[in-house]
């Protein structure tokens, strides 16, 4: 590039891009259906990935080891032909019952940091497994216990009930449900936290194809003190939910706890 011809509105247009909001480039961690209604029991592909775009392949695949399907009886589902690739992680499911399924992944775990013979330690893993790897007694021991669930559902034929929440970490209580949801209709939900309202929590939706849009175009919202909010959808397409509350004392001894939801959903049109 030469420098000396860059006009000066091309100089500015050049800056205002270096100086994008780094917000607008963080990672998004999500599943996406291929189809999130079907007709007839059948076939479906979910793609799961770490993207800086909505929803498009660019970082890392999303790991999947904790990863649950539950079918509209309450049974389990298991994927076929998992994969997992550069970018993204795909697997197939056989749907073969009418009704609601919900996908899901994430758990609990814990970050730890002390200093062991003046060398800096680190761990992370199940908080089952904490007593055993770190020093309950370590210098400056640092801890955080996260809780981080991410999921979509898939509807064959008619939208059918879902299970009771689990009472862990955050979780989407859906009054309105998530396969019947229209273009400029308003949907509510409620979020708990360890099965209570989880007030004050922060809500960024953002409609997919964000990497051929000058913005995100981000709503944001917040949970009342029932852990209600409302969300009229824009327009017709796929949708990034994520939801974070504030952060709290937790039952780890001394650590702090951030429990985080994230939800993909398909708005259709009327």
């Amino acid at each position: 590039m030469n420098l000396r011809k860059i006009t000066p509105v091309r100089t500015v247009a050049l800056l205002a891009a270096l100086l994008a909001p780094v917000a607008a480039q963080a990672h998004k961690a999500w599943l996406l259906p291929s189809q999130t209604v079907l007709s007839q029991k059948g076939f479906i592909t979910v793609d799961a990935a770490v993207s800086n775009d909505l929803f498009y392949f660019n970082h890392n695949p999303l790991r999947i080891d904790d990863l649950v399907v539950t079918a509209p009886d309450g049974s389990k589902v298991q994927p076929q032909n998992e994969a997992r690739g550069k970018y993204r992680t795909t697997f197939d499911l056989d749907l073969q019952q009418d009704g609601t399924y919900r996908i899901a992944t994430g758990g609990d775990s814990v970050n730890a940091s002390w200093q062991e013979g003046g060398e800096s330690k680190r761990w992370r893993g199940p908080q089952a497994q904490m007593a055993a790897n770190v020093p309950a007694n370590a210098d400056n021991l640092q801890v955080r216990h996260n809780h981080r669930r991410i999921e979509t559902f898939v509807t064959v034929g008619k939208p059918g009930e879902l299970g009771a929440p689990t009472g862990q970490g955050l979780e989407l209580v859906l009054t309105t449900h998530p396969n019947d949801l229209f273009a400029e209709e308003t949907a509510s939900f409620q979020f708990l936290l360890d099965g209570k309202p989880a007030r004050d929590v922060a809500i960024e939706i953002i409609a997919g194809g964000s990497r051929y849009r000058d913005s995100q175009d981000e709503i944001k919202l917040t949970t009342d003190a029932a852990g209600k909010f409302e969300v009229t959808w824009p327009a017709a397409g796929m949708y990034w939910l994520e939801a974070v509350a504030p952060e709290s004392a937790s039952a780890v001894a001394g650590a702090t706890r951030s429990a985080s939801y994230i939800a993909t959903f398909e708005v259709l049109t009327q």
